[in-house]
């Protein structure tokens, strides 16, 4: 038997057009998100302005900034799209908005970069946006659903004390810049993949993960001491899981502009148990959510 294609927020028909109320208040909200934010950005992080300019941070962080890169595009692509759906906008049009969108976003942050001291405009950067854009939009073209979606998972660790100014201080800043405490998931619909029969549940999704730890610096790790005045080395290396997940857009008993909205905040993994390996501790199994390390 052949699984049945389904969408990633089953889609309404489009009977009535656009819903001006709705589509004008995606227009305003957009706009004022994309304005607030960036001032926000341009104020905290992007302080001193220099002439722009370029770097190559590709071997930066186990790639693990590269990946966000994607991730983030990718979900920026797909909530620009459901807005625009939930609007009324037809199908194209929200599949071209929601991309483009968050190719400004992302291209936008690409320049202040070029412009900020320490940091500069990375084409590896821009390469991750575009494949994270093209994740969403490649599927929604072809296929007409999400068969693949990309994730994000965080967990504290021990990492940011050590050099609490590019780690982080608080656990919200953690989320953004302590590399070791994210992980990455592709997302995999199994019902929309495989022949599957019609009682096997539409919801279940196998995630594959990608994370890295012990790192303190971006190339290599400097020289850290703890409280005691003790060296401190940590080793480096990539860690890979495994774990089953739930596309909760996908259950037909909500609204559709539930399923929309759901399908848009899935950004973040559900704790489920997951399977482990990396160089270093070998073969892991984690009951629920993964260890602090």
């Amino acid at each position: 038997m052949q699984a049945q294609p389904m969408p990633a927020t089953p889609v309404v028909s489009d009977q009535s057009g656009i819903n001006q109320g709705r589509f004008i208040g995606v227009l305003v909200g957009t706009a004022a998100f994309y304005t607030i934010t960036l001032l926000m950005l341009r104020k905290q992080w992007y302080k001193k302005k220099v002439p722009f300019h370029s770097f190559n941070d590709n071997g930066e962080w186990l790639q693990m900034d590269k990946v966000g890169h994607a991730a983030t595009a990718y979900c920026m692509s797909r909530g620009g799209y459901e807005l625009m759906r939930w609007s009324g906008v037809d199908e194209r049009a929200s599949i071209l908005t929601g991309g483009l969108l968050a190719l400004l976003f992302q291209t936008t942050l690409e320049v202040y970069d070029g412009h900020a001291e320490g940091w500069g405009f990375s084409k590896g950067d821009m390469l991750a946006n575009v494949a994270g854009t093209a994740l969403f939009m490649g599927q929604q073209f072809g296929p007409g659903q999400q068969l693949v979606s990309m994730k994000y998972g965080f967990r504290k660790t021990i990492f940011p004390p050590y050099r609490p100014n590019l780690l982080g201080k608080t656990t919200g800043q953690q989320m953004l810049k302590d590399y070791n405490g994210q992980q990455y998931w592709l997302s995999v619909n199994l019902a929309s993949v495989l022949p599957v029969g019609p009682s096997f549940p539409r919801w279940l999704n196998l995630d594959l993960g990608y994370s890295g730890s012990g790192m303190t610096g971006g190339h290599e790790n400097p020289v850290t001491f703890d409280k005691d005045g003790n060296e401190v080395k940590f080793t480096r290396y990539r860690q890979f899981f495994i774990s089953p997940d739930a596309d909760l857009s996908r259950i037909s008993t909500f609204s559709p502009s539930l399923q929309r909205f759901i399908g848009t905040a899935q950004f973040f993994k559900i704790p489920a148990p997951s399977l482990e390996f990396n160089r270093v501790k070998g073969l892991r199994f984690h009951p629920l959510i993964l260890p602090k390390e």
